[in-house]
């Protein structure tokens, strides 16, 4: 059964909506660094900046799960904000990841490609 609202399965991630995707890694990024810093030194204008932040960023996640569904939204998301936090973990921040979560990493690239590129991929 097809709802009023629902999202055609497939549907291409347009220009527009990869902006959107990085306005919220960059929101999100700030939010686990605003986290980060709580987590070293808590405050409560730190606890609020992260709620904050990670709020608006969520509040355009839902305008991504509207255009491209949940799936597609959320698997980009979410492996994006993997590899921007773990460069942000690595290099501000001085944490390591053995060779075994850095394979992890390294699929979760791959996942992502799959995902962006399968609808042109299966076009050929």
């Amino acid at each position: 059964m097809r709802g009023k609202g629902r999202i055609e399965r497939g549907k291409k991630v347009s220009f527009w909506g990869l902006g959107q995707l990085g306005i919220s890694t960059v929101i999100f990024l700030l939010a686990a660094t605003a986290a980060k810093q709580w987590g070293l030194a808590p405050s409560l204008g730190k606890i609020v900046l992260t709620l904050a932040l990670y709020s608006l960023g969520n509040l355009i996640m839902l305008r991504l799960i509207r255009e491209f569904g949940m799936s597609v939204s959320f698997s980009l998301s979410a492996v994006i904000q993997l590899v921007s936090v773990n460069v942000v973990a690595l290099v501000f921040f001085g944490e390591r990841v053995n060779s075994l979560q850095a394979t992890g990493i390294v699929l979760a690239v791959a996942a992502v490609a799959l995902i962006t590129l399968g609808p042109y991929l299966q076009k050929l």
